[in-house]
């Protein structure tokens, strides 16, 4: 199916400043080229901002946007900045085979976003290595740190934060994990990689997922339950929805309950005034926080945009012309290259350096609109 002429213009916009000033800008600046690996933030300045830790996460979403840029022929050397962020991720590999930051913070909070999250982009970019290298030294550590995670498998399915926590347990983490496990089922042998997918995805429809109201929490009791006090982020709604639909091994459910997804979100958490994503909603799908990230707007268009190019939906061509919208006004900034990150409730900015690990979710819509655009 052709896609609007809208929806062909924003993707030569967004092609054009991710080829001619974001990648570059991140390599040149955002690449740390004395000590090794990618700085977290830079200023809007376009300079290194101070007083962030390097983080496992960063690594590895830098080595996968490089390395995406070497396939698709976005930049020149692109090669050679994917390594350098996988380089900066082997060096935080640790004795027991997991991956963590080289300098220690304080304690993470238990939300989702902590050890579990870090091991499924490390598992991606590990995938991203193999596919650039053609190097099996990549799909043999990424079979170490699969066999390392079933300490962390929880017997009702998926995975949780850490070996002998229980609860709570959380659906960022495992979704990412679900995106990990399928790049790798797509290239490996091992079955065990489909199996694992395939697992991901029945946690998702079976447990994760109320079918009625086309919903997940992002957070769950120790048996998967959702817990008294819900919390659903929009952006999240979207993101299971693309995977699920690109799911190889998906069927009609799948994709029934993915677009029962795209339907919830765009009817409860878009605001309509300022054509963005909010960030969070109670579990009445009332908005709790009316504040808009960045990643939330490209997983809307990566997720619209697809569903879209499946079904020819008017309305769904339409929702990603305003998505494209609203992230082109977060990439306005003193610097072309980098991006804005929050949006308040009355539509200003948050003035704060860009964060690195959001060039992942960028490309991500990207590369969506050119398998759409191009083929």
């Amino acid at each position: 199916m052709t896609a609007p002429a809208a929806v062909r213009d924003a993707f030569g916009r967004l092609r054009q400043w991710l080829t001619q000033d974001a990648l570059p800008l991140w390599w040149a600046r955002g690449a740390d080229h004395a000590q090794g690996g990618f700085v977290d933030r830079l200023t809007l300045d376009g300079l290194p901002a101070a007083g962030f830790a390097k983080r496992v996460r960063v690594q590895a979403r830098q080595a996968y946007v490089f390395g995406l840029a070497e396939t698709r022929g976005w930049m020149s050397g692109a090669d050679y900045a994917c390594q350098h962020g996988l380089a900066g991720l082997a060096s935080m590999r640790r004795a027991d085979g997991l991956y963590r930051a080289s300098t220690p913070g304080p304690p993470a909070p238990l939300d989702g976003m902590g050890l579990l999250y870090d091991q499924a982009f490390v598992l991606l970019a590990l995938d991203t290595g193999r596919a650039v290298f053609a190097d099996a030294r990549y799909e043999s550590e990424a079979d170490d740190l699969r066999e390392r995670l079933e300490a962390f498998a929880h017997p009702m399915g998926g995975f949780a934060e850490a070996p002998g926590i229980l609860s709570p347990l959380f659906a960022n983490p495992n979704m990412h994990l679900f995106e990990s496990f399928e790049a790798w089922s797509e290239v490996a042998a091992d079955p065990r990689w489909r199996e694992l997918t395939s697992s991901q995805a029945r946690l998702a429809l079976d447990r994760l997922i109320a079918p009625d109201e086309g919903v997940l929490y992002e957070a769950y009791g120790a048996d998967w339950r959702p817990p008294a006090m819900r919390v659903v982020w929009p952006g999240h709604l979207y993101e299971w929805a693309y995977l699920l639909l690109r799911w190889r091994g998906g069927d009609g459910a799948a994709r029934t309950a993915a677009m029962k997804l795209i339907e919830t979100a765009e009817r409860t958490g878009v605001d309509r005034a300022r054509g963005v994503v909010v960030f969070a909603l109670d579990g009445e799908l009332a908005p709790i926080d009316r504040g808009a990230r960045l990643w939330a707007q490209t997983e809307r268009l990566r997720a619209v945009a697809h569903a879209a190019s499946l079904t020819d939906e008017a309305t769904l061509w339409e929702a990603a012309i305003q998505a494209s919208t609203a992230l082109e006004a977060f990439l306005d900034t003193p610097t072309p290259g980098l991006w804005r990150d929050w949006m308040d409730e009355a539509g200003a900015f948050r003035e704060e350096p860009a964060p690195a690990s959001s060039l992942y979710h960028i490309v991500g819509a990207i590369a969506e609109l050119e398998q759409i655009v191009e083929g």
